[in-house]
């Protein structure tokens, strides 16, 4: 009986192409992108024509008969299809539940994603979701039988047909609201970043720019560079902690009420109260901080072919390191010893999956302990990670309860997401505690100093939004405002010459970004080169001598 059920309905999923392409078209139009079509609603409150809504679904419905008349290869066409759902089904989660848009940025921050961060996604929801709108109508795809034609001419001139339907459909559309979708879509660009499956156009754009473009030729940078000695006598150790998904506005050093700096409050930090990162992912803000060029003109290839700020220091004579437990260097170690935390490990600071930034101190005490010469370390954390917030730190540690203990925090109320999340600021004050202790011992042996910069913010559900990557154009402060802290003793301040009052007068008032990082770190350490920028240097104008 099983049998004779499953042979009539494969015999009712027998269809011709043209069919299965207004079905695939529907499928698109109406449930796939019900993100964008909801925006353009949403946008629609501002234009006069009450109908003008209700032709998104019809426009994206004619622009998908023509797409998917095109990809329809034989024998291609349902590998090409059971492809696009699922891959459309995981970005309509990601757009329905952290208002990801999958733009080429994003598409560089989830190809430059390791597994581990991947595996932070999924969730019972998450499966369920794709389960239900990508695994089984691509089942239900693989089962589809196709009927053709008796001759090719008249399989070609009905997939025309379907084609000519969706060309006229657009035409008409057009015609009668064209005025409308150019004034939301003037002002409303990323709309087209929201369709699915954008993301595969953006695939595409994102690998023909990273692996099929010939690389530009490289620009040596810091050639002159220099490193002026201390008169003590001792060389420098300066640690640099690269902050993750940190948002300055959660900080207690920046007027936040919850106190999220309990172990550094009496520790003398800088805190600069104003500072703007250079993107809303790692793989875009990283590069850029290191790199000599400005957020406005940043381009990941011209970064990837000259030399960074860590390369700088590094031909100043110091030695450099960088350890890194959040997913990579981005490219910025291409001339460093790089040491990756191995996250598979099972020990009190790992999991198998992912590790506490507790974890990089047994390499870093042996890098500072080896030996007495200058040297760089950079310190790469996973920081404030979402949405496993909570794997961040030890239980013991969650000081704000109930926090939201699970990936799916669309899920979480909005103050157990905020209890999480300003639980791992207080573990990230704790690492900076445990920098500046070890710091403090080694200072007998250095002139020591520590950096704490964020690459980017969160949004914690703010206007419906979570996580990070929004477009830059659009993205909201929660999730370009990060933090910065110097810890610079007075030893060191003296023997770099630098003028304390006049740093903290500039951390208190003067708006700074990730364009500062570069030209900053290498007056902090005292490098001096021709390719430094003062007017980017926050210390060149706070120099003993200088005042």
């Amino acid at each position: 009986m099983f049998t004779t059920t499953l042979n009539k309905f494969a015999a009712r999923m027998q269809m011709k192409v043209p069919t299965f392409i207004v079905l695939m078209s529907a499928y698109f139009a109406l449930v796939l992108n019900h993100p964008v079509v909801s925006k353009i609603f949403e946008l629609s409150n501002n234009v006069s024509d009450v109908w003008f809504p209700y032709t998104a679904p019809l426009l994206l419905f004619c622009a998908f008969l023509i797409i998917f008349s095109v990809l329809a290869i034989p024998y291609l066409i349902k590998p090409i299809m059971i492809i696009l759902t699922l891959t459309s089904a995981i970005a309509l989660f990601a757009a329905e539940t952290y208002h990801v848009l999958f733009s080429t940025d994003m598409m560089e921050n989830v190809f430059e994603t390791n597994t581990s961060e991947v595996s932070f996604y999924v969730n019972a929801p998450s499966i369920l979701f794709v389960i239900a709108l990508g695994v089984v109508p691509s089942i239900l795809i693989a089962m589809v039988r196709f009927r053709y034609h008796s001759s090719w001419l008249k399989e070609i001139a009905h997939r025309l047909m379907v084609v000519l339907i969706g060309a006229v459909g657009i035409i008409v559309i057009a015609l009668t609201t064209y005025k409308d979708y150019a004034s939301v879509g003037r002002n409303n660009h990323y709309l087209s970043q929201m369709i699915i499956p954008a993301h595969v156009y953006n695939t595409f754009r994102y690998i023909q720019k990273n692996y099929l473009t010939t690389p530009l030729k490289y620009t040596h940078l810091g050639q002159d560079a220099t490193l002026t000695p201390a008169p003590n006598g001792k060389p420098t150790l300066m640690v640099f902690v690269l902050g993750e998904t940190a948002r300055g506005m959660n900080f207690h050093q920046n007027g936040y009420a919850r106190e999220t700096n309990p172990y550094t409050k009496n520790l003398g930090l800088i805190s600069f109260q104003h500072v703007s990162s250079c993107g809303t992912y790692t793989a875009l803000s990283v590069p850029c901080m290191f790199s000599n060029m400005t957020r406005q003109h940043y381009n990941k290839a011209k970064a990837n072919a000259r030399d960074n700020a860590v390369d700088i220091i590094a031909k100043s004579g110091v030695k450099t390191l960088w350890i890194d437990n959040d997913g990579g260097d981005k490219g910025v170690a291409k001339h460093t010893t790089l040491i990756k935390i191995n996250a598979e490990k099972k020990d009190k600071n790992c999991n198998g999956s992912t590790c506490y930034d507790a974890e990089m101190f047994a390499d870093a005490k042996q890098f500072i302990q080896q030996d007495h010469t200058n040297k760089f370390l950079v310190l790469h954390s996973i920081g404030s990670h979402g949405p496993t917030y909570w794997q961040r730190y030890p239980d013991q540690d969650a000081r704000f309860k109930p926090a939201c203990n699970r990936s799916d925090i669309e899920n979480c109320t909005d103050q157990e997401i905020t209890n999480v999340y300003d639980n791992t600021l207080i573990y990230t004050d704790y690492i900076l505690s445990r920098v500046i202790t070890l710091l403090k011992e080694n200072a007998s042996d250095y002139n020591v100093a520590m950096i704490y910069i964020s690459d980017h913010g969160e949004s914690l559900g703010e206007n419906g939004l979570y996580l990070h990557g929004t477009p830059y154009a659009i993205a909201p402060k929660e999730q370009t405002t990060v933090p910065w802290l110097l810890w610079l003793p007075k030893q060191y301040a003296q023997q770099k010459q630098f003028n304390l009052a006049c740093l903290k007068q500039k951390a208190l008032h003067q708006p700074v970004s990730h364009d500062n990082v570069f030209h900053t770190l290498l007056g902090l350490y005292g490098v001096k080169t021709a390719d430094k920028d003062p007017t980017l240097d926050l210390t060149a104008n706070c120099r003993q001598s200088a005042q």
